[in-house]
């Protein structure tokens, strides 16, 4: 036994709670001499009860409750946690509001709920406590006016969520789904209210998260293997997160102005720029033909920068000044009072960024699907098909700028499209099918629950390219999606080629001499031998498969 093999084992021999019990006992231990030192003698919990209910931020469970619910009975979470009913809650087009109106609040995966809910209890407690269950203004009371009762101001948390969500909605660039543009909205509130507290808070986040994976999966075991992924910014809504940021500054800055709580501006700005840079927000991205992104670094890096300056010079203490007080007039002794204050300006620029960013999302959301595809498999209104080099009929309505291809940018790979959604969507990429070989697309409608395979059975040629088959099924039915053209082997044997191609039922062999086909034959079954033109092939237990003729023995095709 090696010794790799004997440390595995040895690791998988302790049991899981011994693993969790060390974690807890250390973190309890760490907690409680560093509480041992503080004494904070109920400081803490005072501080909670003056502006929650019970100490309690009621609004922002609420929020985390509404949310994982949808998930949960909307999108079949809960029979299903991680393939979720995903594409009728995208954000496809104007033309399909279903998509428009609960795409903020719908997620792809368990993963992808579960960052948000966790970047929501983040976040939003802080934003809860800034807004306060109680009135903080001199001689009010509770109770005494609407706008003044604990549980109105608690449910006014929610609410905001929804209305931020529903606003991200609408303003979403492209099709988008998920929580993350309110969570971005919780964020930007919560760091205009308190700068450094919002970003300890998140920083601790990320060691409660590290603390909880600890528990939860004490070890990995990882090998070298081969895997489809993108790059991690390509799959980042970014312009969904700055703008719900923005609107959450700018809501947080409306009431940090009215109540005249300004942060310190070197505090807010060093926190916004901490906050982008974790964040992403300099990931600024544009999709290009061929499956590949460019990312701006140099521009998102001044972009987060200027942002930074914006928000500190607009909302932070003693901001607020003169900038220019009159304009001369030209050819005259005369001039124009102006009056134009620091704030002023940053709220001028400010909103014509929102407005740009709005504008843009407006362009992509008037998208109409055309002609889709016809598909081999129907279900509930969706066309499924497998196909190469097909006109994206999406992207290519926005494909402009230095890297577009004549407005035109083709696809490959499963296509989902529906008429009734306007949606056309490669689902699963050409190459990530030959890696995964198999996989499963989920489609429906509220209610609706309906599963697609699509399967990939290939011979990989030496020295040449894959011959494939993609099959497509739905309950009963399984049909022929794609063919891959023929193959030729690059070795000659006896002076001969060697052809493989896609047939009616599997794969075939032919062999050429002299240019003329000389033989024909189906790849033979696992352990068997076939001959065709004055060859024997021969198939073995591990996938290959040989030519042989007299002494040589030559490996012409491999399965993936």
């Amino acid at each position: 036994m090696s010794p790799g093999v004997l440390q595995i084992g040895l690791l998988q021999s302790i049991p899981w709670w011994l693993w969790a019990g060390v974690v807890l006992v250390s973190v309890l231990l760490s907690l409680g001499v560093t509480l041992r030192f503080e004494r904070p003698r109920g400081r803490w919990a005072h501080a909670l009860r003056r502006r929650f209910v019970l100490g309690v931020p009621w609004g922002t469970l609420l929020t985390v409750g509404g949310v994982a619910a949808f998930y949960l009975v909307v999108q079949a979470g809960y029979q299903h946690p991680r393939q979720p009913l995903m594409i009728p809650f995208v954000s496809w087009s104007y033309f399909y509001p279903l998509g428009v109106l609960s795409s903020p609040f719908a997620h792809s995966g368990l993963n992808h709920v579960t960052s948000n809910l966790v970047g929501t209890l983040t976040f939003m407690p802080v934003a809860e406590y800034a807004w306060g269950h109680f009135p903080r203004s001199r001689g009010s009371q509770s109770f005494a006016r609407l706008r003044d009762n604990p549980f109105v101001r608690i449910l006014a948390v929610p609410a905001a969520a929804v209305v931020v969500g529903l606003v991200s909605g609408v303003f979403s660039f492209g099709p988008t789904i998920g929580f993350s543009g309110v969570v971005f909205g919780i964020a930007g509130f919560a760091l205009v209210s308190y700068p450094i507290a919002s970003i300890l808070v998140f920083l601790g986040a990320r060691i409660v998260n590290l603390a909880v994976r600890a528990v939860g999966d004490p070890f990995t075991i990882s090998r070298a293997r081969e895997v489809f992924v993108a790059p991690g910014w390509a799959n980042i809504a970014i312009q969904g997160h700055l703008y719900g940021f923005l609107l959450g500054v700018a809501l947080g800055g409306y009431l940090a102005v009215r109540r005249d709580r300004l942060p310190g501006p070197a505090r807010l700005w060093f926190a916004t720029l901490l906050f982008a840079v974790l964040q992403g927000l300099w990931q600024l991205y544009t999709p290009v033909p061929g499956g590949r992104f460019v990312l701006y670094r140099a521009v998102g890096v001044a972009v987060i920068f200027l942002l930074a300056a914006l928000i500190a010079g607009g909302i932070g203490e003693y901001g607020d000044r003169t900038l220019l007080s009159s304009i001369d007039l030209p050819f005259s002794d005369r001039s124009v009072t102006a009056d134009l204050r620091t704030r002023e300006l940053a709220g001028i620029v400010f909103g014509a960024v929102v407005v740009a960013l709005s504008l843009t999302a407006v362009w992509t959301g008037l998208f109409v699907l055309d002609d889709g595809v016809d598909g081999e498999i129907s279900v509930d209104g969706y066309e499924v098909t497998y196909a190469e080099g097909i006109t994206d009929e999406y992207t290519s309505s926005f494909a402009v700028g230095p890297f577009g291809d004549g407005g035109q940018v083709n696809t490959s790979g499963v296509v989902v499209t529906s008429g009734s959604r306007e949606v056309f969507y490669t689902i699963v990429g050409k190459q990530e099918l030959a890696v995964r070989e198999s996989v499963t697309i989920v489609l429906g409608s509220p209610g609706r629950y309906e599963r697609v395979e699509a399967n990939r059975t290939a011979w990989n040629p030496v020295g040449n390219d894959s011959v494939y088959k993609v099959y497509l099924s739905h309950e009963d039915t399984r049909r022929l999606a794609f063919t891959s053209g023929p193959s030729t082997v690059q070795p000659r044997i006896a002076g001969r080629r060697i052809v493989l191609a896609p047939a009616e039922r599997d794969f075939g062999l032919a062999v050429v001499a002299a240019g003329e086909r000389v033989g024909e034959t189906p790849v033979p079954a696992v352990g068997t031998n076939v001959s065709a033109g004055g060859l024997r092939f021969n198939r073995t237990a591990s996938g290959s498969l040989f030519a042989i003729t007299n002494d040589t023995r030559v490996r012409i095709a491999g399965r993936p």
